[in-house]
């Protein structure tokens, strides 16, 4: 499977850190690497249906290739969301069809510390992920 090399990059990062409380630090920092939404962009139409916390989505298509744009308000999940679109940044609309979030995150080594409601909402937002890239 080849991965965005932002995603190579992540996969690095995580193998470096031995244990939760790094991996997390690693999280926060991600986290900040998040493009800030302006308020326009953080308005009902991106937000994301499912999370717990507010995520808000915006999607582009530029030359086949999709791009995507993230933010919410708390600090961890904005890493959550900067790893996860290291995985789906530059994919084809197949491509984003066929992430496999689990498999990513434990890849990462983050899947045990998701809790059963943070993994839903992550599923959510790989779902609107891929409502977004549908052809049609």
């Amino acid at each position: 499977m080849n991965l965005p090399a932002t995603a190579r990059e992540a996969l690095e990062a995580f193998a470096q850190c031995p244990g939760w409380e790094q991996r997390a630090r690693l999280l926060l920092q991600w986290g900040e690497r998040l493009q800030p939404l302006t308020e326009q962009e953080r308005c009902p139409a991106n937000l994301v249906q499912g999370c717990e916390s507010q995520v808000w989505l915006l999607g582009e298509q530029r030359d086949g290739h999709w791009h995507f744009r993230a933010g919410s308000d708390a600090r961890l999940l904005r890493g959550l969301l900067a790893v996860l679109l290291a995985r789906v940044d530059g994919l084809s609309a197949t491509e984003v069809q066929a992430v496999d979030l689990a498999d990513w995150f434990a890849r990462l080594g983050l899947s045990r510390q998701l809790s059963p409601s943070r993994s839903n909402g992550l599923n959510a937002v790989l779902q609107r992920m891929r409502e977004l890239a549908a052809p049609g």
